[in-house]
């Protein structure tokens, strides 16, 4: 419920218009990461928070959330690597999710990555199919908040959480994008590699980055 309510006013953060959902964005995607404004995306998560009970999230963390929002946004379109049928290496998007997951917790962490997804979603502005979409988007992002689970083992928190993306994509790939596949190649071999293939690079430098931030001690910053 919670997902289904912000998405609807997550709308009102973007300046350039939601025309339909196959893709008639205007400008390219790094205008469109550009057209998100911070102060405003606070805004619709502190209303959203303020209504959301079981989550009882203070206007300091609320505020948080949306600036780790707002930095993975713009780091998403940081790509290094982008793939055909959706997908990429990027420069770190999901660090701050999940660090704002070690810090506050797996209700702080999935709220923060579904809403994350969502906006991506927005942002990419194409549609497949319902389920899938959730899938790829709210879904697979939001397990990026079970690392909060593991305070005590960051980095395992970090691979469980991407593992648990993994699965989701792995799972959308499987049953909305098995006419990708090569013939003869299995829909699960094609979904296991093509989304392997992005998602372990990704592993890979999320650890690595959390390591070094660990280091620095900023799960506990006092911000």
């Amino acid at each position: 419920m919670v997902a289904i309510i912000t998405f609807s006013r997550l709308k009102l953060i973007l300046r350039v218009p939601l025309v339909d959902w196959k893709g008639e964005l205007g400008g390219s995607p790094a205008e469109r990461t550009f057209g998100v404004d911070p102060l405003n995306l606070t805004q619709v998560i502190l209303a959203e928070g303020k209504e959301t009970s079981d989550l009882k999230l203070d206007t300091r963390v609320l505020a948080e959330v949306s600036v780790i929002i707002a930095l993975s946004l713009v780091l998403n379109f940081i790509k290094v690597f982008q793939m055909p049928q959706g997908g990429s290496i990027t420069l770190g998007s999901m660090v701050p999710v999940l660090l704002i997951a070690l810090r506050r917790g797996p209700k702080v962490g999935v709220f923060t990555g579904a809403v994350f997804g969502l906006a991506q979603m927005m942002l990419d502005g194409w549609f497949y199919n319902p389920v899938g979409m959730i899938l790829d988007y709210p879904l697979a992002f939001g397990a990026l908040g079970l690392a909060g689970i593991f305070k005590k083992n960051p980095l395992v928190g970090v691979t469980v959480s991407l593992v648990t993306r993994f699965l989701s994509h792995f799972v959308s790939g499987v049953v909305f994008f098995w006419m990708y596949a090569p013939p003869g190649t299995s829909p699960i071999v094609y979904s296991a590699i093509y989304n392997g293939s992005y998602m372990l690079p990704e592993l890979v430098i999320s650890g690595i980055l959390i390591y070094l931030l660990i280091q620095r001690d900023i799960l506990n910053l006092n911000i």
